[in-house]
């Protein structure tokens, strides 16, 4: 009886061990879970843009007021006349005459940043214009980029043309030692951590429209990994030669008038521009800690890829619901809880409605006529800015939260197709 008994308050004492177990095991899951999902912290920011937009203050203004900035390939980029037919199909030439282009990518203030005239003649201008603006961003949080030496600071760019590189290459006379180590794309990030001094993970990312964003999104992560503890992301894009613009007039891809006419019914293309675009992060409880200036607060994100389409250029409507969804519960919030959807919006016939209908089949349920989803599109004010265009709505909706206020979209008449159950006003 007594052996009968001890074993009963055996298997009791499992039980509760094995009970305690389980608790204590989910508790390490959730403060895991926790620790992987901490808020981070937009702190700083800066830009380049068409339009003599330098800050973000001019951002602001620029896009508030409803401006467009686009213009003639400039002279001195190429010459223009010897490329362009309006005949589309034409081997070897471009029939748009427009896109966006920043007024001044030649200057460079080598001293200030200690790289030698020889070096800085061969350096890739976007290599210039991301090491004036990585620093500008550390001043507008109000950090002092030279105390951040050999700090564990990252450094995440996104970009995915490298007009420069080709174009220093083509006199193989003028290639110089210093042609491999300021050229490309895969150079900038550790171009840019050797020169700040940082010592934290330094990546290029290039994948095509979505490099900028995907670079915040690692940038995430490696903060709320522990990797760094301050990190610079954003991206670049610079059009430099006719080459793209040829290959891409080839694909039918860009608009005759130089327009991005996103979500409207007369989209026929995206127009093609330039940007830069850079923030500092931090983790939210650093940042609070800090006393920093807290921008904005990225609460999760989601990355992947649309897989199998018709074509390669194709978009997936279902993979780009899947991602949203994934980047909703990775942030903790509802569909219901969004107001406004800062879009991809390129201005093409086909993947403007795959869009709409993904944003439809994730925000439309439950959405009545007296709760908008508002829906809008920097590339309406500078067209697509390719590796950059992802930091480029970033930044618009930044500052939107600062102001209050959604900026007018613009060349919106008439949507392109609508979507039951989604009730979207498109300001313009």
């Amino acid at each position: 009886m007594q052996k009968a008994t001890e074993k009963t308050d055996n298997r009791a004492v499992l039980a509760k061990a094995l009970t305690e177990l389980k608790r204590l095991q989910a508790r390490v899951k959730e403060l895991e879970a926790a620790q992987t999902r901490e808020p981070i912290a937009i702190i700083g920011m800066s830009c380049r843009f068409p339009g003599g937009v330098t800050t973000p203050e001019r951002l602001w203004e620029y896009l508030r007021g409803g401006n467009n900035a686009v213009q003639e390939v400039p002279s001195d980029r190429w010459d223009l006349d010897a490329f362009y037919d309006p005949i589309p199909g034409k081997p070897g030439k471009m029939y748009t005459r427009r896109g966006y282009f920043i007024d001044e990518i030649a200057g460079f203030d080598r001293d200030f940043f200690n790289v030698g005239p020889a070096e800085a003649n061969a350096m890739d201008p976007q290599h210039r214009l991301l090491l004036e603006t990585c620093w500008e961003a550390l001043e507008y949080a109000g950090l002092s980029p030279t105390a951040l030496r050999g700090s564990n600071t990252g450094m995440f760019l996104g970009a995915m043309n490298s007009d420069y590189a080709h174009y220093s290459v083509q006199d193989l006379n003028a290639i110089s030692m210093y042609t491999a180590i300021t050229n490309g794309n895969g150079i900038a990030a550790g171009r840019l951590a050797h020169n700040f001094g940082f010592q934290g993970p330094a990546i290029a990312v290039d994948t095509l429209c979505s490099s900028s964003l995907v670079s915040v999104h690692l940038a995430m992560r490696s903060l709320q990994n522990q990797e760094c503890d301050l990190a610079l992301a954003g991206g670049i894009n610079l059009l430099v030669t006719p080459s793209m613009f040829v290959a891409t007039c080839a694909a039918s891809m860009l608009s005759t008038d130089g327009l991005c006419k996103t979500f409207d019914e007369s989209a026929d293309g995206y127009a093609r521009g330039e940007g830069v675009g850079v923030i500092a992060l931090k983790r939210l409880s650093d940042a609070q800690r800090d006393n920093d200036s807290i921008l904005a607060v990225l609460r999760g994100g989601a990355v992947n890829q649309d897989g199998p389409s018709s074509a390669l250029p194709v978009p997936n409507g279902k993979a780009q619901e899947k991602v949203i969804r994934a980047a909703l519960k990775d942030a903790g919030v509802n569909p219901a809880d969004i107001g406004y959807i800062e879009a991809h919006g390129t201005g093409t016939a086909l993947g403007d409605p795959l869009e709409i209908e993904a944003l439809n089949q994730v925000f439309g349920a439950d959405r009545t006529a007296g709760q908008p989803l508002w829906l809008g599109s920097i590339k309406t004010n500078y067209g697509h800015t390719e590796g950059a265009a992802g930091i480029a709505g970033l930044l618009k909706v930044i500052l939107a939260l600062k102001h209050g206020e959604i900026p007018p979209t613009l060349i919106f008449r008439r949507p392109a197709r609508k979507s039951p159950g989604i009730h979207c006003r498109l300001r313009w």
